[in-house]
């Protein structure tokens, strides 16, 4: 029999948990994207041309690549409350830093500290997510969590463009720092890492199952062991292809393009990044709970690499603008990308459950190499046939300097399909703890 344990007051604290920490990932995403629609202000601020401004924008992404495995350690040693508390200050103090640089390089500084400051967010949330959340709905939970931290990237476009008629870009920046800080300390005041830690038997306990056995070595050979497990590497090529290059795109150069290509103003531009991060949310939510109830994770993977893909060559080959084939074909990217949720469930089922955060830091890794390298590769291969245009002191670019980068962009793409098709299925079962469903 399950043990004995108060059903309503486990649920209220369970969701209080989650709201905390659902709300400082929000942040990560405004974060994420908020550069695409501040990339006029920020190049006539600090005189740069598209390479530049793609460094300084994938500053986040350098430093959120490199924490990701150490964000698992720490989820996985220290637990969530301490990881996200710290992460909150540090991204809060780089948010008032960036708005406050008079220089690219003080600029820099401040976007480093954000990145460094979020990175340990997400890992930390989806770790608490393993204790706190039934291992069968753990697809579900994931899709959850990608809509709702999607609401931060989706108020990145129309909504910031908005915003920024009416309050300066600075100050928006000074205010969203003071906003973390607050997180900080909310999250230290309600998060706990465990169930146990307040009274309750362990999730798995209260469905009748014994509980996973815990950690018994230095997180060093934990980390060894997670890094040497093979059936975690597709996933990391998976979304470095599909969701690095979504991310770099939509966070950066979606924008521009819509901008200079089809003469699009930010706010009409600010549309298509919002439907296509909508599209994005919806579709991790969609994913992770069609790969639950389908009982299989590989299928849903393949087919959003292949879809994505065709969307890519779409973009290179079809005479789309805007209006409705824009619209579809920006829907149908984020609709194809939010299937990348699956492979966190993926790479949970792989991995010892006691090493579940450094197994989604690995994968998690390879997103954010993905968009750290896809952003200022973008700019550099606009930059190659660029002719020296310039209006206003900001630089101006030809479709045709947009079309080296979408090259960019379907070769990543075809890296995530050719990872779908490397990735074991699990049966959404921990494959190292029984044999998974055929």
């Amino acid at each position: 029999m399950p043990p004995h344990y108060d059903p309503a007051r486990f649920e209220r604290i369970r969701w209080t948990i989650y709201s905390v920490l659902i709300a400082a990932y929000m942040l990560v995403f405004f974060h994420r994207f908020a550069p695409a629609m501040v990339s006029s202000e920020l190049s006539a601020a600090f005189g740069v041309t598209a390479a530049a401004l793609g460094s300084l924008s994938a500053m986040y992404f350098y430093i959120y690549t490199a924490m990701q495995i150490p964000a698992g350690v720490l989820a996985d040693t220290l637990g969530s409350r301490y990881a996200v508390t710290l992460g909150n200050l540090v991204a809060g103090s780089g948010s008032i830093v960036f708005g406050l640089a008079d220089t690219l390089a003080t600029a820099s500084v401040g976007r480093f500290l954000v990145g460094l400051g979020v990175s340990v967010v997400f890992v930390g949330l989806m770790k608490s997510n393993t204790v706190w959340f039934s291992e069968r709905k753990y697809g579900s939970i994931s899709g959850l969590t990608l809509l709702l931290g999607n609401l931060g990237a989706i108020a990145a476009t129309g909504p910031l463009a908005l915003m920024l008629l009416y309050v300066e870009w600075r100050s928006l920046f000074v205010a969203l720092g003071i906003v973390a800080i607050v997180l900080a300390l909310l999250s230290w005041w309600l998060v706990r890492d465990r169930p146990e830690q307040l009274g309750f038997p362990s999730v798995r306990e209260m469905e009748g199952l014994p509980p996973h056995a815990p950690r018994k070595q230095h997180w060093i050979k934990d980390l060894r062991a997670v890094l040497a497990n093979r059936r975690l590497w597709p996933g990391f090529v998976y979304d470095f292809g599909i969701t690095g290059s979504l991310f770099g795109m939509l966070g950066l150069w979606a924008i521009p393009l819509l901008r200079d290509v089809h003469g699009l103003s930010r706010g009409d531009a600010s549309v298509y990044t919002t439907v296509a991060t909508v599209a994005f949310a919806v579709g991790c939510l969609l994913a992770g709970s069609f790969s639950d109830r389908l009982g299989r994770r590989r299928p849903v993977l393949q087919a959003g690499a292949l879809v994505y893909l065709t969307v890519c060559l779409g973009l290179l080959f079809l005479p789309w603008g805007p209006g409705a084939s824009g619209l579809t074909l920006f829907t149908l990217m984020g609709l194809s990308a939010g299937c990348f949720v699956v492979a966190y469930a993926h790479a949970k089922e792989v991995a010892d459950p006691a090493l579940s955060g450094m197994a989604i830091a690995l994968v998690n890794t390879g997103l954010f190499l993905g968009a750290a390298l896809f952003q200022p590769l973008f700019g550099w291969a606009m930059d190659l046939g660029w002719e020296g245009l310039m209006s206003g002191g900001v630089p101006v670019y030809t479709a045709a300097d947009y079309q080296r980068g979408l090259w960019l962009l379907t070769g990543f793409a075809a890296l995530a399909v050719i990872a779908s098709w490397r990735l074991v299925e699990t049966g959404c079962r921990n494959m190292t703890l029984a044999a998974p469903r055929t």
